[in-house]
């Protein structure tokens, strides 16, 4: 295999920043990193200059549903090709598309299309496993989720999840809900990371799926309970009990639609840098124009760059690619840009557990990374030393 070389770069690691850099790529792994003139390259590489641009590692999304006209509920390798296309434009470069509250047939023909995927590999972003979302959720907390296929977990549904633990790598669920506990403590032993998503929880059940295993916090703020008073008593839900606890890791929907500037710096300010991660909870219209889609079952309106329930009652998904979402970060948020890229990147990555390989531009990780221009646009995404896509103005500047 041919070595790549990446030079005159501004390289963002996220832990430092080296001006004037070369990336060294060897059989889809960073050989080499550092300075042009301290890093040598090897005779008859392919070499890009990047002309001085932005180059980060590759966006990890752990929550997205599809894209491009796609989702993962339609259930075929190629929706999930083309979820994994659409989001490499944006800078993705490892992604775990989420069901939604389904027939469990429906929910086990969605595992095997991502299971194909895997195998088979995608022309986009690499497909890490599948987040099963739904349906052992809170009616209260439904969000675009279709009522009528919530439910609890059964000893049979359980028993059925567990033969797809090769490609389950994370469950979102409601603990209140009878028997998310024991779905917690059964599929954490497995190695799934369970978080707490659309649930109406009060501090103490979070406690109690704490204790189950549960590690997470699904799009914190969206699906999320809060204090909530009863008899003059107050009791808080589990946006509280994030902000509380250091055991729990949450995700938040950075497109400028679901949180105000003001709660991401809320929920940075409480969490760290460190426990938090962006995901784009992307819908099949993320990448086409406004009007009428689909959400599993559910209709939605996208218009004013967001996914609508019809009603307007709430929103149903995100239409944004991550790059669009660091935008908001550095320049309303007010993030510096290695922070936010920390959101992005390595926190993802050590969320799920792949930041060995993934996550950084270190040596020896995977070539996992995404140049962009001085306004975060995205030039080129490279995964495992593949470039999977590539803008005509990184070559015409």
């Amino acid at each position: 295999m041919d070595t790549l070389v990446i030079e005159d770069a501004r390289i963002i690691t996220p832990f430092r920043e080296v001006i004037h850099g070369v990336i060294i790529v060897e059989e889809g792994k960073i050989k080499a990193l550092g300075k042009m003139g301290d890093v040598h390259i090897p005779k008859d590489s392919i070499r890009i200059n990047v002309r001085g641009n932005i180059v980060v590692p590759g966006f990890i999304d752990i929550h997205l549903h599809g894209g491009g006209g796609a989702d993962v509920m339609d259930g075929t390798y190629e929706a999930v090709n083309i979820i994994s296309k659409i989001h490499a434009e944006g800078g993705t470069t490892s992604m775990v598309p989420a069901t939604v509250s389904a027939p469990l047939k429906d929910i086990i023909r969605a595992i095997n299309a991502v299971r194909e995927a895997m195998k088979r590999g995608v022309d986009g972003a690499k497909v890490l496993g599948i987040h099963i979302e739904g349906p052992y959720i809170s009616k209260e907390q439904k969000g675009a989720h279709d009522e009528k296929y919530i439910r609890s977990p059964t000893k049979e549904e359980i028993e059925a999840l567990e033969e797809h633990l090769d490609v389950i790598r994370i469950i979102s669920a409601a603990p209140e809900v009878k028997g998310c506990l024991e779905l917690g403590r059964i599929m954490s032993s497995r190695g799934v990371l369970m978080s707490i998503g659309h649930s109406n929880a009060t501090l103490d059940e979070v406690l109690l799926a704490i204790e189950a295993g549960y590690r997470h916090v699904t799009h914190l703020y969206s699906g999320c309970s809060m204090v909530r008073r009863i008899r003059a008593y107050r009791y808080p839900g589990v946006v509280e009990a994030a902000f509380l606890l250091d055991e729990l890791t949450v995700e938040i929907i950075a497109d400028g639609k679901h949180l105000p500037p003001s709660l991401i710096r809320l929920i940075l300010k409480n969490k760290g840098i460190d426990k938090v991660a962006i995901v784009t909870d992307a819908m099949r219209a993320a990448g086409l124009p406004p009007g009428r889609y689909r959400i599993g079952s559910v209709e939605a309106i996208v218009e004013e760059g967001v996914a609508w329930l019809p009603d307007r009652s709430g929103f149903a998904g995100s239409i944004a690619k991550m790059n669009q979402m660091l935008k908001v970060l550095v320049k309303e948020v007010g993030l510096r840009l290695q922070d936010a890229i920390k959101l992005a990147t390595i926190n993802p990555a050590r969320i799920i557990g792949v930041d060995r390989r993934k996550g950084s531009l270190i040596e020896g990780k995977d070539a996992d990374l995404v140049v962009m221009d001085a306004e975060l646009n995205v030039l080129l995404t490279m995964v495992e030393g593949r470039v999977v896509y590539r803008s005509e103005e990184l070559f015409t500047q």
